[in-house]
């Protein structure tokens, strides 16, 4: 697996359940934030501070009816532009091709 720098506006899925390690006060400990494969949209990056080679993105998970959710803080790893469900391989590749 390559490591990627998603960008502000990029749109992603959560490659895991995400859930609340307490930094969101208003919803309970350990409450669903986002399941494996929510989409959602980058709206910033940065860094930890002791450790800056560490990527941190706030994302906003879509709900069940297409509302963006809080921004919630992730890692590279739990995230993936890969949408689920969609094949990578293209159709009609390798077929000839008509002029």
């Amino acid at each position: 697996m390559t490591t990627r720098d998603f960008q502000p506006g990029d749109m992603v899925w959560s490659a895991v359940d995400l859930r609340n390690d307490g930094t969101l006060p208003d919803l309970g400990p350990q409450a669903l934030l986002a399941v494996s494969g929510a989409r959602g949209v980058v709206v910033k990056t940065g860094s930890l501070e002791h450790r800056p080679e560490v990527r941190v993105y706030l994302v906003r998970f879509e709900d069940g009816g297409g509302v963006l959710g809080p921004a919630v803080g992730c890692f590279t790893e739990e995230l993936t532009q890969e949408e689920p469900g969609v094949s990578k391989t293209r159709a009609g590749a390798g077929a000839a091709q008509t002029g």
